[in-house]
């Protein structure tokens, strides 16, 4: 995922926030030194972590410091070669085509040694039990398990439906290093992220949990578009059910029918069926709501020309 990618710059950056006290800051100037030179599991940095944790057990640079040695460690990247024209969502490093004209693609691929991960894992849990409030630590988490899991995120789902559980019954204040606010828009707009991040691994396991984690939203988002659209998504991609995927289309243009979205692949899915009719009324819908004069104007021609053919 890409914030996984980004996640040892995302960490440094969150350091800076926390060190108060003279030791802790000589703590973390010596650690974002030496991280710079070597890496963030390099030669020296374990060293250094065990003894800022062990002075500052409560210190969230620290712990913060802690994971993220661990969750480098676990990690081995290798090349793996599919016939598939994508893998866990990603395009292949080397896309190539045998003689036959048999696809050969080489894809980077990651696995986690389970010690150091769960190591890691039990460090960001300190953190989080230090700093309850702050969002951006359980969704660290949901990354660095989404990762793990690759194309299964059982764990991750879990993780992110207590966290919607905890939103919506305890209503904490939440805060996000990199957001000024958390309020209902953006906590939905986070977990729609997520939705989006598993439909894109491209598995049956992650489709389920697109379909799970939309269904959880909608039972604290009554007729939220956002996730309706989820569901309808996943019977027409992932079970080609065009009946099913048309049925949350609909409930979502019935109350907003400007939604884009429910709009493009309603033209999409009428056009799997080669339904006329219905790809005439979803192509009205775009020449009315199209979000820019191109989405208009081109459903306005496709319209016209199907009404040449008659």
């Amino acid at each position: 995922m890409k914030r996984i990618l980004t996640l040892a710059a995302a960490l440094v950056l969150t350091f800076s926030l926390f060190a108060q006290t003279s030791s802790p800051e000589d703590y973390l100037r010596r650690y974002n030194n030496l991280v710079t030179h070597v890496g963030a599991a390099g030669v020296g940095v374990e060293t250094l972590v065990d003894k800022w944790v062990a002075d500052y057990p409560e210190d969230l640079s620290a712990r913060l410091a802690q994971f993220s040695f661990w969750y480098t460690k676990a990690q081995t990247t290798k090349v793996i070669q599919l016939p598939q024209d994508r893998y866990l969502g990603r395009e292949p490093l080397l896309p190539m085509t045998d003689s036959l004209g048999r696809k050969t693609n080489y894809f980077e691929d990651t696995d986690f040694e389970d010690e150091s991960f769960g190591v890691a894992l039990e460090a960001l849990d300190k953190a989080i039990a230090l700093a309850p409030q702050r969002l951006d630590f359980r969704l660290l988490k949901a990354d660095a398990l989404t990762a793990y899991e690759k194309g299964s995120p059982d764990m991750a789902l879990a993780l992110l439906k207590g966290l919607a559980d905890e939103n919506y019954r305890q209503h904490p204040a939440w805060t996000h290093a990199s957001l000024e606010k958390v309020d209902d828009d953006v906590f939905k707009a986070l977990m729609q992220d997520y939705c989006f991040a598993f439909f894109r691994l491209g598995t049956d396991s992650s489709a389920e949990a697109f379909k799970g984690l939309s269904e959880h939203m909608l039972t604290y988002c009554k007729d939220d578009p956002l996730f309706l659209d989820n569901i309808g998504s996943y019977w027409l991609v992932s079970k080609k059910d065009y009946k099913k995927a048309q049925k949350f289309y609909d409930q979502v243009l019935k109350k907003h029918p400007d939604d884009m979205t429910a709009i493009r692949n309603g033209v999409l899915l009428a056009r799997a069926k080669k339904d006329v009719k219905l790809e005439k009324k979803y192509l009205s819908m775009m020449a009315k709501h199209g979000a820019t004069e191109t989405d208009r104007a081109s459903a306005a021609a496709r319209l016209e020309a199907m009404g040449k053919k008659k």
